[in-house]
Order: structure tokens, then sequence, then C-alpha cells
């Protein structure tokens, strides 16, 4: 399985820091078993020091660069990424996180043993040093267990998966949901009969901030969560008991608690 050919999608935009989104790309290009194909798009127009890398990576063999001279926003960049990748085994990326250095082995792995369709781990969150891990969100490893736990909460971690893309294809691929994307596509993937899996073990250590819990609350994201649960409840994921549950729960996170209390929250739970 290690001869296995596999590409990797990541997407790049003006606001990403070069030096971090440098590191994110050798830790990628780096691994045991590397990708014969890394697919970039670059979501508009970059500053120079980014570019700089971008244009460094596009002289490497195994790396193709798609350049949009508008920003499109993440979900059509991250479209037209994995349309572009030219094998059946697509592992996603986030510009700014580092994954683990035998992260694809453990993933082909489960594609040869197990006929999984997709495969995600764990994330450890740091801030500013890798070393600096401030809390680690871990998921349910079985098929069983992630299909359970998924009525509750997102059960992959997404810039840690890797999937085959005919079953990504079959659910429709991405489809614009606010901040939910990736949710909303596991939801899909499921219905149509996929097969998960989790390693167990972490796989990308993600950059985190305060930043990131100001995006995981507020109104806006409120509203995004409970149109999901509905489309959970209509599609029979989960009943209205369920659903009332996690829309309460949701409420009184996004909404009521500051941003300093919803970050201690995510941490611990």
């Amino acid at each position: 399985m290690e001869n296995k050919k596999f590409s990797v999608s990541m997407c790049v935009y003006g606001g990403d820091n070069a030096g971090h989104f440098s590191a994110a790309v050798e830790s990628v290009l780096n691994q045991t078993v590397p990708p014969d194909e890394l697919v970039l798009v670059v979501d508009g127009p970059v500053p120079e020091a980014l570019d700089a890398v971008i244009t460094t990576l596009a002289a490497r063999d195994e790396v193709r660069v798609l350049r949009f001279p508008e920003n499109r926003g993440h979900g059509e960049a991250r479209r037209a990424g994995l349309a572009a990748c030219q094998n059946e085994l697509v592992a996603i990326m986030d510009a700014d996180d580092l994954s683990a250095p035998d992260r694809f082995r453990q993933q082909l792995a489960y594609f040869e043993n197990e006929g999984v369709d997709i495969v995600g781990g764990d994330i450890a969150e740091f801030i500013g040093e890798e070393s600096n891990v401030v809390a680690y969100r871990r998921v349910p490893a079985t098929d069983a267990e992630i299909k359970d736990y998924i009525k509750k909460r997102c059960p992959f971690n997404q810039m840690t998966v890797m999937f085959r893309k005919c079953m990504y294809e079959k659910a429709g691929g991405y489809i614009d949901w606010y901040c939910d994307e990736d949710y909303y596509l596991w939801l899909r993937m499921m219905l149509n009969g996929a097969v998960f899996a989790n390693t167990g073990t972490v796989l990308v250590h993600a950059r985190v901030g305060e930043d990131m819990y100001r995006r995981r609350g507020g109104w806006r994201y409120f509203k995004s969560e409970r149109a999901l649960q509905k489309y959970m409840r209509k599609t029979g994921v989960i009943g209205t008991a369920t659903y009332t549950a996690n829309v309460a729960k949701r409420f009184i996170v996004q909404v009521l608690l500051p941003n300093r209390l919803r970050g201690w929250v995510f941490k611990k739970f």
C-alpha cells in the first residue's frame, strides 16, 4: 500500500502566514510515505512573501498550482482543488497546520485492510510553538461509533481526512453551508453508504487562537448549525428528542457564552 498513489489538496489565500504555510507544505511532502501529487489552489492575490513560497513550490514535479485571479472563497477553492486531483485517494490539508510524519502511512493501511471510504484522526491544538499543545480533539474510531457520534457532533477533524474521491463525488462534494460544509459532507456520505474510520492517533497539529473560538460562536453560526440539525432530523439521522437537545446545547455554547468561556468549553469537552 505504500506504493499506492494518492493526492493531497490544499488551499491558500492572501491572509495566510508565509512561514506557517511553508511549514505545512513541508510536513506533507516530507512524509514517511509522501504523496505523488500535491494540488495547491491559490485563492486570489497573495502578498510577496507568500507568493515567493508558492513560486518555489511550483517548480517541484509533484506540486501543481491552480491560481484564481480573484478570491472566490474557501468552498469554491476546495471544490476546484479536489476536482483537479488525479488520484482516487485524496487527503485534505490546511495551509497553517502540521501533519504528523507518518500520517499518510497510517491512513493508507486502512484503505488496504479495512475497505473504508474515509479515514481521519485526532488533532492536537497548539498556540505559537507546536510543542505548546492546549487541547486535543479526539474522535471515535470505528464505523459504528462514528455513525453514532455524528448524531451529536461532527465526527471528523477535516484537516486530517483522506477519502475515496468516488464516494466524495457520489455525495455531491463540498456544498456551501456556513462553517459546516464538512459536517454536511460527512452526513451525505453516510447516507450514501460510506464506511468510516478514524485512526485514534494524532494525525495533525492544528494552530488555534481566540479567533477560532470567536468563529465558533454568534447568531450566524448558531443558525447554520440549527439548520443542519433540521436536515439531520428530516433525513432520519436523528429524532425530535436528539434534535431538541442538540439545538439547546448549541444555543448555550454558541450564543450565550462569551468567547473566553466558549474557548474553555471547547478545550475541555
